[in-house]
């Protein structure tokens, strides 16, 4: 996967400017059974979780434009899964393409097309029940 600098800083100002707060990056720990893991979120990747409908939309086309895709319009996006560090999120652009976007705790994103998801051996770019996310963060807080 390709990073992007421009993405790094347009989602991190959008995010910064849209939620307010001081950028500061918590760090909680999780643990599975196979072994131990700490996961480190920035303050970005939380407000992501947080954002509305809209604005997340806003911000996920953001991503995908400023990676160098094309994207007029999400007409559907959320939450996927926690991928290697990162949270996976996925947005459908009125175009009927689907990017999945690899938000990283340094608030940067990598996007990709959900096509290429299976050859790559990625996550599916499915929607969780919850496409905010909040249930499943609040989830791995408690665990």
């Amino acid at each position: 996967m390709r990073n992007f600098p421009m993405t790094q800083a347009a989602l991190a100002a959008f995010l910064l400017t849209a939620c307010g707060g001081d950028g500061r990056a918590p760090a909680t720990g999780e643990r599975n059974d196979a072994a131990p893991t700490i996961a480190v979120r920035s303050a970005e990747q939380d407000r992501l979780h947080e954002l509305n409908d809209t604005a997340r939309d806003i911000g996920l086309k953001r991503a995908v434009t400023d990676s160098g895709m094309r994207c007029r319009r999400v007409v559907r996006s959320g939450y996927v899964q926690e991928y290697n560090k990162m949270s996976l999120w996925t947005a459908e652009c009125e175009d009927k393409r689907s990017w999945a976007i690899f938000v990283g705790a340094d608030g940067s994103a990598q996007v990709r097309p959900c096509a290429d998801s299976k050859a790559l051996g990625l996550p599916e770019c499915r929607i969780a029940a919850d496409p905010s996310g909040r249930t499943e963060r609040a989830a791995q807080k408690a665990g």
